[in-house]
């Protein structure tokens, strides 16, 4: 970045901050944040053809609202849950008694109960059919979520193909 950039972006921070000031909305520096960036993507062919990929600097990235992030991991913390989002992307739509069979749940309730939170988070969407379905945009966030807890678990260490890691 050249020096003049540099100071009509730094002249552009000054003025923001006093405006903020005046407004009573100025707020303390935030702690320094890792550098670098973290990223993710994924193509799947089947049970539909989808391709995503998310690349963000940590900073920005850690400085999200915890909630609405808890409440997506919470979601999959349930080897129910993790069941029937590993049946629908494997297998697609599928209807509710399929999933309470898919997942060994011994009631409509316990299965109600698990799509609950895993379309509460925007995990899953029921169809027009009325079948469950992995929410499109959400099917390979999802997975790459649960590649890395596999990966943090050791889980990965003995497939012949490992994941780069620098």
């Amino acid at each position: 970045m050249d020096a003049e950039l540099a100071d009509r972006i730094a002249a552009l921070e000054a003025r923001v901050a006093a405006l903020e000031d005046r407004h009573g909305e100025h707020q303390a520096e935030p702690a320094a944040s890792p550098g670098g960036l973290v990223g993710y993507h994924g193509e799947l062919t089947e049970p539909l053809e989808l391709s995503w990929a998310i690349t963000i600097t940590p900073g920005p990235m850690l400085a999200f609202e915890d909630g609405p992030r808890v409440e997506v991991l919470a979601a999959l913390s349930s080897t129910a849950r993790v069941a029937l989002v590993r049946t629908l992307a494997e297998k697609g739509a599928q209807t509710a008694p399929a999933l309470q069979e898919a997942a060994d749940l011994g009631s409509p309730g316990q299965l109600y109960h698990h799509l609950k939170a895993l379309t509460g988070a925007g995990i899953v969407e029921q169809d027009k059919r009325g079948s469950y379905r992995l929410r499109p945009t959400a099917t390979i966030p999802v997975l790459v979520l649960l590649t890395a807890a596999s990966d943090v678990a050791g889980q990965l260490k003995n497939l012949s193909v490992r994941p780069d890691r620098g």
